[in-house]
């Protein structure tokens, strides 16, 4: 997906593909149930959460995977061991399909982030 121009989250959901609808409303939800106190925002043309005005997470529907941002470095240290199976750029954790987009470790590095301000990489 080229950088969405969309105003809000809604909006850049409504511009994604059918098949990966679903998944990424799930992981919106997911966000929002999930890291209280951040702002639910668009920035470079992606969903974010911000806590206090810095963004610490994000996600994106790319041409050939959907992108999970995890901008904090603690705590993808933290989970080293169960992020090691998965494909994982310096932040980005990324997922060719839908259908493999591993809920329960995002639920848990979203609970990690939530739990306390750490240093953006």
């Amino acid at each position: 997906m080229v950088q969405s121009q969309a105003e809000d989250v809604d909006g850049y959901l409504a511009e994604v593909p059918e098949e990966r609808k679903v998944a990424l409303t799930r992981l919106r939800e997911l966000c929002r149930a999930e890291l209280q106190g951040f702002t639910e925002v668009m920035a470079y043309g992606m969903p974010a959460y911000e806590r206090d005005g810095i963004g610490e997470i994000a996600f994106a529907s790319q041409k050939q995977y959907i992108s999970f941002y995890l901008l904090r470095s603690d705590v993808r240290e933290a989970f080293a061991e169960r992020l090691a199976d998965h494909d994982m750029g310096k932040g980005c954790l990324r997922f060719r399909r839908p259908e493999k987009i591993d809920f329960a470790l995002l639920r848990d590095l979203l609970r990690a982030t939530a739990a306390q301000p750490g240093k953006i990489c």
